[in-house]
């Protein structure tokens, strides 16, 4: 019966790194793909290798401490209280990558082992109020400091880049020799390569970064309950690989095509807000959700570009008029073809509609939210309803 129970459990497990590599391929490699660095199949690789470097080196770390900080008892970490958690957290991310949106795989885990600690007495308050606090600030953070870098530094930032993409992907696999190899696509030009290099290395940390704190998340309770640690991070690093190449090209679409149009240059600058404030929580032991910042951080940068101030030539005086916002100078302008954040000329005039739909970003906000919700009630009601007639 426990090897029947352990199998069960194990392969829950996998669904859960399945949905992982779904849910965070995208904030990963999304900008990359957006601005047509990298193909979907070559971010999906990227986001596998150093996923798996990322678990197998400072993971297993979270993997102990996850099932030790959070709660204050870890026995209630048995093979069935695992299957019941880890079938939450699996369930919930399933639920937003059906949608195309990135759920954060931490809040979602953390919020199915928060409501196995509230049902049974045991859940750390002090640790989960200091989590709670910086996932509320950290998003916050990565929106303003991308919307103030769109709304005032960013034409500055574009003429100094200068980074424009040519028609085709900027890199592509090489496939007519025995191993792969990764070449510059027909139309790259050396600048090109330099920013495209650039997007995918920071996409790449992101990526080794989910591995340190995601893989816990698939795990973790298994390992709390006696599994092997090294077998375990080998087979959920290889379930997240299969997500990588399969569901996640609904959040790469998402996060690179359909919630705002982005560029080269848009692509790095919201890779590094987003990567800064991630590495920045993990230096300090708090679980960070990536999935959430990098997506604020894009809609921040499209509001920012889409309200930015500019000033008009007074033609009858030759001088500068008072600045006034973007949306007021496009009210009455007939509507013009999509222009690509930071891909426009710095004197042009985007509209709001151009730079970032308001329809996907509202999706997005409202989902992120949901799927942490229906993993911790989830867990929570069953846990209080069943506990006691299980152990």
């Amino acid at each position: 019966m426990a090897e029947i129970l352990f199998l069960i459990g194990t392969i829950v497990a996998l669904f859960v790194g399945f949905n992982i590599g779904g849910a965070t391929t995208g904030p990963a490699f999304g900008p990359a793909v957006g601005a047509n660095v990298i193909s979907k199949t070559a971010a999906a690789a990227f986001m596998s290798i150093f996923f798996i470097l990322g678990g197998w080196t400072i993971g297993r770390r979270v993997v102990e401490t996850l099932g030790v900080d959070l709660v204050t008892d870890p026995a209630v970490f048995t093979i069935e209280s695992s299957i019941v958690v880890l079938f939450f957290i699996g369930g919930a991310l399933f639920v937003g990558n059906q949608y195309g949106v990135p759920a954060s795989t931490s809040m979602t885990a953390v919020g199915a082992i928060a409501g196995l600690g509230i049902a049974t007495g045991e859940l750390n308050w002090v640790v989960m109020g200091e989590i709670a606090v910086w996932w509320i600030v950290a998003p916050i953070v990565g929106f303003w400091i991308s919307g103030m870098i769109g709304r005032y530094f960013y034409p500055w930032i574009n003429r100094w880049a200068a980074i424009k993409t040519s028609p085709g992907p900027l890199f592509e696999f090489d496939f007519s020799g025995t191993i792969p190899t990764l070449r510059a696509g027909p139309n790259t030009t050396r600048r090109e390569m330099v920013g495209g290099v650039t997007v995918i290395a920071i996409g790449s940390l992101m990526a080794f970064s989910s591995g340190t704190s995601n893989i816990a998340n698939a795990i973790a309770p298994l390992v709390g309950a006696g599994a092997d640690l090294n077998t375990m991070i080998l087979l959920g690093s290889a379930a997240v690989a299969v997500g990588a190449f399969t569901i996640a090209r609904r959040t790469l679409d998402t996060l690179g095509n359909d919630l705002t149009d982005l560029p080269l240059t848009a692509a790095i600058v919201v890779a590094i807000v987003s990567s800064i404030i991630v590495v920045g929580l993990s230096a300090i032991g708090i679980p960070a959700s990536f999935v959430i910042i990098a997506t604020t951080s894009i809609i921040g940068l499209g509001w920012g570009r889409a309200t930015r101030t500019t000033t008009l030539p007074d033609i009858a005086h030759g001088e500068d008029s008072p600045s006034v916002s973007v949306g007021a100078l496009t009210a009455d302008e007939p509507k013009q073809e999509p222009t690509a954040i930071g891909s426009e000329d710095p004197h042009d005039i985007p509209s709001a509609d151009d730079l970032f739909d308001p329809g996907t970003t509202g999706r997005v906000i409202v989902m992120q939210n949901v799927v942490p919700i229906i993993s911790t009630v989830g867990a929570y009601a069953t846990f209080s309803l069943l506990f006691a007639f299980w152990w």
